[in-house]
């Protein structure tokens, strides 16, 4: 038999169905606080729950066309960064069927998510609850800013934990941060930018050494202005091969 004939041949109904999704993990920091954009659900199942955006990838598409697909239909969002996170594959994960979604993720400044949750009220960014240190995993919640917990459908608890640990594990040695600053910033305000995503404080001057020694920053010469305090240099993130 060649494989003309085989395939001709080839019955795809002789093996289960499984569906295959993706969904979105796009973070930001508001206040101090690590946020992730969340979708409440009309429809079952999970009715009323919160649900990353996310949706089922079709037939004549790819991974990364769905993603940039559920960026603009779901999240209501366009141009923005996508990094490939994890598959998640657990045979129970959704009531429907069986169902491998592959996640995507992003960070992105507050002030991107300003439309979106503008254009669809059902979107809010909601404050991540994290239960463990470090590098340790796990799941993890979410709530509405005022300490009320928002339920989290399917496995998306586990979808945000795997994320929160990716950018702990990330951010000493790949520039990620730099996406939540403007192009100017205090190293201040660097430093806050690591300590939520890190969920720990930490100290200034060998903070400060190490962004300088690690060659990401340099100083413009420009000061911030508005300061009730000394005002502090402005740094930029310099764009290096690799990063």
């Amino acid at each position: 038999m060649d494989e003309q004939t085989f395939l001709e041949a080839y019955d795809p109904g002789a093996f289960p169905q499984i569906g295959l999704t993706v969904d979105l993990v796009l973070l930001s920091i508001v206040e101090g606080r690590l946020c992730a954009l969340l979708q409440k659900r009309a429809d079952h199942p999970a009715k009323g729950m919160w649900a990353l955006p996310g949706g089922f990838v079709r037939p004549d598409e790819g991974l990364e066309d769905a993603a940039r697909r559920i960026l603009g239909d779901k999240a209501h969002m366009q141009d923005c960064w996508l990094e490939q996170l994890y598959s998640f594959g657990a045979p129970d994960r959704d009531p429907r069927m069986r169902i491998v979604t592959v996640a995507y993720y992003a960070l992105l400044p507050r002030e991107a998510f300003a439309a979106a949750m503008q254009a669809a009220p059902e979107l809010v960014l909601a404050e991540l609850d994290i239960g463990w240190t470090g590098e340790a995993g796990g799941p993890v919640g979410a709530n509405d800013g005022q300490g009320e917990e928002m339920a989290l459908a399917f496995d998306h608890a586990e979808i945000l934990g795997h994320a929160v640990k990716r950018l702990r594990g990330k951010i000493d040695y790949a520039p990620i941060a730099f996406s939540l600053l403007p192009d100017r910033f205090t190293l201040r305000e660097l430093q806050e930018v690591h300590e939520a995503i890190l969920g720990r404080q930490m100290a200034k001057p060998p903070f400060r050494r190490r962004m300088i020694d690690q060659g990401w920053i340099e100083g413009t010469g420009e000061f911030e202005t508005g300061t009730a305090f000394r005002p502090a240099e402005l740094y930029r993130h310099i764009e290096r091969k690799g990063d």
